[in-house]
């Protein structure tokens, strides 16, 4: 049995946040592969967080203000808490990256990156079919699976960042650092699927 709406603008404002959840992790791919264009990217991803902000909030205060909720109240809040979360993180490495005045495209970046839009889009996937169990826990399924893809990236990144004789030191704080912050965004992005699992499994 699907949920039974009360309120359908929780949905519209949950659908907004995994869109710009999706722009955002685009926007920091085409920074990882264009760096050239760092500060526009930097800026489009900044506009695109302070929205969710303001959508992340309207949420909070829809939630005083409903009698009903379409679902428990608790996770109606974690789940706009986590999907910001996530913009959060890709803000704040996209900023780390032009602080760093990030010059040059490497591989294993890009292909985190991507790892991070695709799991971007499975979110957004499953936050437009909450309703629909089966599609919530099969996009749960596919984000685990690129989180655990996106790990073994990880691990060989930083693994060659110390390989050879003599590695560049600043090159590999910086190069670390920023596999870090997309490692993190891509746990961050497997707790949003464990709360829409949870919030799923409460409601179907």
């Amino acid at each position: 049995m699907g949920l039974i709406p009360r309120d359908e603008k929780f949905f519209e404002l949950f659908a907004a946040l995994a869109r710009r959840l999706t722009q955002c992790a685009d926007l920091l791919h085409k920074l990882f592969s264009e760096p050239q264009h760092i500060n526009e990217h930097v800026a489009a991803i900044k506009e695109l967080e302070h929205e969710a902000d303001h959508l992340t909030h309207d949420v909070m205060e829809r939630i005083d203000r409903s009698f009903v909720t379409p679902l428990d109240r608790e996770d109606i809040h974690l789940l706009a808490s986590r999907l910001d979360d996530v913009i959060d993180m890709i803000d704040g490495t996209a900023r780390r990256a032009q602080m760093f005045h990030l010059k040059d495209a490497r591989e294993p970046a890009k292909r985190l990156s991507e790892v991070l839009c695709q799991a971007a889009a499975a979110i957004e996937t499953a936050v437009g079919g909450m309703k629909k169990q089966k599609v919530v826990i099969e996009r749960a399924r596919e984000l685990k699976r690129l989180e655990e893809e996106g790990d073994a990236i990880y691990h060989e990144a930083v693994g060659e960042l110390f390989a050879g004789p003599a590695p560049d030191v600043l090159e590999v704080i910086k190069w670390k650092d920023l596999y870090d912050k997309l490692e993190d965004t891509l746990d961050q992005c497997e707790d949003v699927a464990n709360v829409l699992e949870s919030i799923s499994l409460k409601n179907g």
